[in-house]
């Protein structure tokens, strides 16, 4: 079947525009790397252990008042986060040089700024629940790519499986790069957005990857390049549509859920663009790269019937 030239000078095109972005997301990914070896990851008091003081005020405050009231009073670094209005407050301290933990302060500081303050909790988190965190978190996140190595061994050819895997992990890096590069906290929460995150990524990339060998199976005619770029277009809607109703599910979340989930929609939504972005710039790009022909699985069934 010969294409007319319009539809080969679209597909050129298309393909010109994917390569342009498998080469984009490689700049992210170096991006990404030069954060977090030269500024690192901030971890959060889940993982390094530390005081977490929790306490409400009769009258709403901003955060940023706050801030500067606690900076005035408290002398070791913190962080403090506000819900309901800013009437209930959650402050965190670092394990390390701690002068004044928990609830010791509260009073002094209550008196001092003339708030009426209302204790809530006081939790210590040594470091070595937060090495253990650390750890189990770890084996989470190893625990989840082994099984999407091991799902995707079974379901594509192998270079269609590298070409996910590969995706999943452009787009776990570059999560982590933005939190790098803009030294947010990494917490638990975050921790479990990456997982979904992991899962979101591997979704999209199967469903290109579907595609793809669907379209290989029954076409004679069509390129490997043709191929892929056919199976973009008829995935891309389905694709899009799931990516923005999530991410305005996730940006209802981000504003109007308060401080201490920002993170973890931060996380997501980074996650689920680039993740979007890597579906068709990455996991479909690497297999054309790696020699993928649009006739394999026809000759795979050529060569099953040709056996004894």
């Amino acid at each position: 079947m010969n294409n007319s030239p319009l539809e080969n000078e679209k597909n050129q095109s298309l393909t010109k525009l994917r390569i342009a972005s498998f080469y984009f997301a490689i700049v992210l990914v170096v991006i990404a790397l030069l954060g977090l070896f030269t500024r690192g990851i901030e971890l959060g008091l889940d993982f390094t252990g530390g005081y977490l003081t929790e306490f409400s005020t009769e009258q709403s405050i901003s955060q940023d008042n706050m801030s500067t009231l606690l900076s005035a009073y408290l002398p070791d670094s913190f962080t403090v986060t506000s819900a309901d209005k800013g009437t209930h407050w959650s402050v965190r301290q670092a394990d390390k040089g701690i002068s004044l933990p928990g609830k010791v302060w509260l009073t002094d500081f209550a008196q001092q700024n003339a708030l009426n303050i209302s204790p809530q909790d006081a939790i210590y988190i040594g470091s070595q629940v937060g090495e253990e965190l650390i750890n189990q978190g770890g084996l989470a996140l190893l625990a989840a790519i082994i099984t999407v190595l091991l799902y995707l061994s079974l379901r594509f050819e192998w270079r269609l499986a590298a070409g996910a895997v590969v995706a999943l992990f452009h787009d776990v890096i570059v999560v982590l790069g933005v939190f790098a590069w803009l030294g947010l906290s990494f917490d638990l929460t975050i921790l479990a957005s990456l997982l979904a995150i992991i899962g979101y990524s591997l979704n999209d990339s199967i469903i290109v990857g579907d595609k793809i060998r669907e379209l290989m199976k029954i076409s004679k005619d069509e390129n490997i390049d043709q191929l892929i770029n056919k199976a973009i277009r008829l995935t891309l809607v389905r694709t899009l549509i799931t990516s923005g109703t999530t991410l305005v599910t996730i940006l209802a979340i981000w504003f109007f859920a308060g401080e201490s989930l920002s993170g973890f929609s931060i996380a997501l939504f980074t996650g689920i663009l680039v993740g979007t972005f890597s579906s068709i710039a990455i996991s479909v790009t690497i297999p054309q790269l790696l020699g993928l022909t649009a006739d394999y699985y026809q000759r795979k069934e050529e060569d099953v019937c040709l056996l004894p």
